[in-house]
C-alpha cells in the first residue's frame, strides 16, 4: 500500500498561502502542492483554487494519461477566469507541483519554485528545476547550486500559475517506472530552503514510514529556520511499497 503523509504550517506569517492535498481514482493517487505568491495579493485564493482544481480533475478523469493532457492547462484557464470574476487581474498567482502514482508508474509536473525530489535506494535521484532567477544563474554557472537557498533574488520567479501565457509554461515529466522503496518529496520553498538534500536522504534512511520521514524534516526546517521570520512551509512525502 502506498505510504504518504501531508504537512502544512503557517510559520511566522499571518496567513498560510500554501495549499496541499491529494485525490484518488481507483487505486491511483494524485498529490498536489501550491504556494501562493503573497507579493501579488490573494495568494491563498490562487493556491487553493489550483490545488482543488487539479485534484478534482484527477477524480473525474478516466485515466491518468487523460488527466495529464490538460489538468494544469485547465487549472490555469480557471484561475484566469477567477481573476476576472474577482476583479483581480494582476493578483492571484501561485506555484504548483503535482505527482501521480498509478500502478508501477509515476509522473509529475511543476511550475515556479515549489519542488519535487525523487529518491531511490534512499539517495537523491533527481529534482525539479526552479523557474527562478537564481536557478537560471546556477544553470548558467554564475552561482553554485547550493547558493540558490540564500540568493537575494531567490523569490524572483520567472513562471507561475496565474500569469497569462500563450504556450504551456509548466514542465511535465515523462512517465517514470517505479521501483519498490522509491520516495518522493513535494515541498514549498519555505520547506526546502532550510533543509539540505543530504538531510532529506539521512532522514529517509532512518524513517520507518512517510509520516516519520516528514516529522523529522519538519523538525529540521524549524531548527534551521530564522525565529520570527519563518515562511509558510509545507510538504508531501510519498514512499512506494
Amino acid at each position: 500500500m502506498l505510504d504518504f503523509a501531508i504537512f502544512s504550517d503557517l510559520g511566522d506569517r499571518e496567513q498560510n498561502e500554501d495549499a496541499v492535498g491529494f485525490s484518488k481514482h481507483g487505486d491511483a493517487h494524485c498529490f498536489v502542492l501550491c504556494d501562493g505568491l503573497g507579493g501579488h495579493g490573494r495568494g491563498e485564493v490562487a493556491s487553493q483554487f489550483v490545488q482543488q482544481s487539479v485534484c478534482r480533475q484527477f477524480e473525474q478523469a478516466d485515466t491518468t494519461a487523460e488527466f495529464w493532457e490538460n489538468a494544469l492547462d485547465n487549472a490555469q484557464k480557471g484561475l484566469l477566469a477567477e481573476q476576472k470574476r474577482l476583479n483581480a487581474i494582476t493578483e492571484m498567482m501561485t506555484t504548483a507541483v503535482a505527482l501521480t502514482i498509478d500502478g508501477d508508474t509515476a509522473q509529475w509536473a511543476h511550475i515556479g519554485d515549489s519542488r519535487l525530489y525523487v529518491f531511490r535506494r534512499e539517495k537523491l535521484l533527481t529534482r525539479t528545476l526552479d523557474h527562478s532567477v537564481p536557478q537560471m544563474l546556477a544553470l548558467a554557472g554564475e552561482i553554485r547550486e547550493k547558493h540558490i537557498r540564500s540568493h537575494p533574488d531567490r523569490n524572483q520567479l520567472l513562471r507561475a500559475m496565474g500569469f497569462p501565457w500563450e504556450s504551456r509554461k509548466y514542465e511535465l515529466s515523462e512517465p517514470f517506472a517505479l521501483r519498490p522503496g522509491d520516495a518522493f518529496l513535494l515541498c514549498t520553498d519555505g520547506f526546502w530552503e532550510p533543509v539540505l538534500e543530504k538531510e532529506m536522504q539521512k532522514a529517509l534512511k532512518k524513517a520507518p514510514s512517510a509520516q516519520a520521514w516528514l516529522d523529522t524534516l519538519q523538525a529540521l526546517a524549524i531548527q534551521h529556520g530564522t525565529p520570527g521570520e519563518m515562511d509558510n512551509f509545507s510538504a508531501i512525502a510519498v514512499i512506494c511499497p
